[in-house]
């Protein structure tokens, strides 16, 4: 049985109200005031962004939401971040993770095991940048049959995950001194 993409839209849309979301965001963003909602179509939505998070500050943060149940056929939950790396196959058009994306963050709940990743974008691609490949090899990649496409994915854990954007937070080059 094919996925179904809109079955999966759907899914995640059902999450837009639940009260988990105020308190993922206010505890990654403590200076939270307000959320909005960009799940309706529209222009924000086109561009792959669904909550802005407004800080005190006046700034606003774009988030992408992906939302992970339990495995309808097997009942298993997974606790891996699915990085989908082509949208479609057959028409070789990149999947999120390598894309630009509008958003500033993933916000990546996996709702069975009560955890919500917040995982920074241009980082996270860079990452991905750096690790696809390697990626794809050591880790379970999944082909998801749609109507008239296939998506591809893989699995990573969290873990490497996170290393690999830590490692893009730190810039090494070779070291100079300087006169004060």
């Amino acid at each position: 049985m094919p996925h179904n993409f809109n079955e999966s839209l759907a899914f995640s849309h059902s999450f837009e109200n639940h009260p988990i979301w105020p308190k993922v965001y206010k505890k990654a963003f403590p200076t939270m005031v307000e959320m909005v909602s960009y799940k309706q179509d529209g222009f924000w939505q086109r561009e792959g962004v669904d909550r802005g998070v407004l800080l005190e500050n006046t700034k606003q943060i774009f988030i992408d939401e992906k939302v992970r149940g339990r495995n309808k056929k097997t009942g298993l939950v997974y606790d891996d971040i699915l990085l989908e790396y082509k949208s479609s196959k057959e028409h070789d058009t990149p999947g999120w993770i390598n894309k630009p994306l509008r958003a500033d963050y993933i916000a990546y709940l996996i709702a069975p095991l009560g955890r919500a990743a917040i995982l920074p974008v241009i980082q996270l691609q860079a990452a991905w940048n750096t690790y696809g490949s390697e990626w794809k090899l050591k880790h379970r990649c999944i082909e998801s049959p749609n109507n008239g496409y296939t998506t591809l994915s893989v699995c990573v854990p969290p873990k490497v995950v996170f290393k690999a954007i830590r490692e893009c937070l730190v810039i090494k080059f070779n070291s100079f001194e300087i006169d004060i």
